[in-house]
């Protein structure tokens, strides 16, 4: 790859699963990574894959604070950022109503407020320059809604509809934004890095039982490959006119389709209601 099309990425949480097989891919493609990781440890281990093209930046995508001077400064050492992948993320697992409200307040501060906060530290420079793409991870989680899992749903949904809003803003600035939507990978998200709430009340146990259980058992047995998916950021991040959202994997196009199919046939049965609110003149 020639100088010319090299890009500078910036990566959220690259320590593991969908991050370390996009930094990975993309550092292989000839393109230089700036990795967010959350220690000393992590970052020694990142910059070990590429001594001149893996740069690691301590940061908790939590700390808002802290954002815009870490991005500012990892900037003019490595320079400005072509590529965000709003990366890190986690999963959340608990009915709502046995799931404490700080359990909630932090899946939002991670996985919608940390990807806006590091969103917000690169769009000054994007916008001057009148380039640069916005990737969001977000998940077929956030079309579709499953039993146990609304905390996490309901974060996801949220980046899928501020990415969609943010595409509209920035669009005639030169800027792409994409969220990219995954079904099941083989990452840990639904291993060590899913947070499951307790249980305390026994009326939930015939519905969710079986769910937590099955989830469990699934874990590492995805059908989606995360190399394969780091191959397809690539191609968005190549392409002239790259999707505003993308899904990944056979489960979430078939999921998806499934709930626009019962959403279409649930507006058509109330279009009657939904039509006799206007005024009548």
């Amino acid at each position: 790859m020639s100088n010319e099309t090299s890009k500078i990425f910036l990566i959220t949480g690259v320590s593991s699963g969908f991050g370390r097989a996009f930094a990975e891919a993309a550092l292989k493609d000839g393109h230089t990574v700036i990795g967010t990781v959350r220690d000393e440890p992590a970052r020694q281990e990142f910059e070990a894959l590429d001594a001149s093209r893996a740069h690691a930046l301590v940061l908790d995508v939590s700390d808002f604070d802290a954002i815009p001077a870490a991005v500012d400064a990892v900037s003019k050492r490595v320079g400005p950022i072509d590529v965000l992948v709003n990366n890190a993320g986690y999963g959340h697992e608990g009915t709502m109503e046995e799931s404490p409200l700080d359990e909630l307040r932090r899946q939002f501060d991670v996985n919608v407020f940390g990807a806006v906060a590091m969103t917000k530290a690169v769009l000054p420079s994007m916008r001057e320059r009148r380039s640069g793409h916005i990737i969001n991870i977000t998940s077929m989680g956030g079309f579709i809604t499953m039993p146990g899992i609304s905390y996490y749903n309901g974060s996801k949904f949220a980046l899928e509809g501020i990415s969609e809003s943010l595409s509209k803003e920035v669009a005639g600035f030169g800027i792409k934004v994409t969220a990219v939507a995954p079904g099941g990978f083989r990452t840990d998200w639904a291993g060590r890095s899913m947070v499951r709430a307790g249980r305390s009340i026994a009326d939930y146990d015939t519905l969710f039982d079986p769910i937590r259980a099955a989830r469990q058992a699934r874990s590492g047995k995805q059908a989606g490959d995360p190399a394969k998916a780091a191959q397809a950021l690539l191609k968005i991040v190549a392409a002239d006119n790259p999707p505003v959202h993308l899904l990944l994997g056979n489960d979430a196009l078939s999921m998806v389709n499934d709930k626009l199919a019962e959403l279409h046939a649930e507006i058509a049965a109330w279009e009657s209601v939904t039509r006799s609110t206007d005024f009548t003149e």
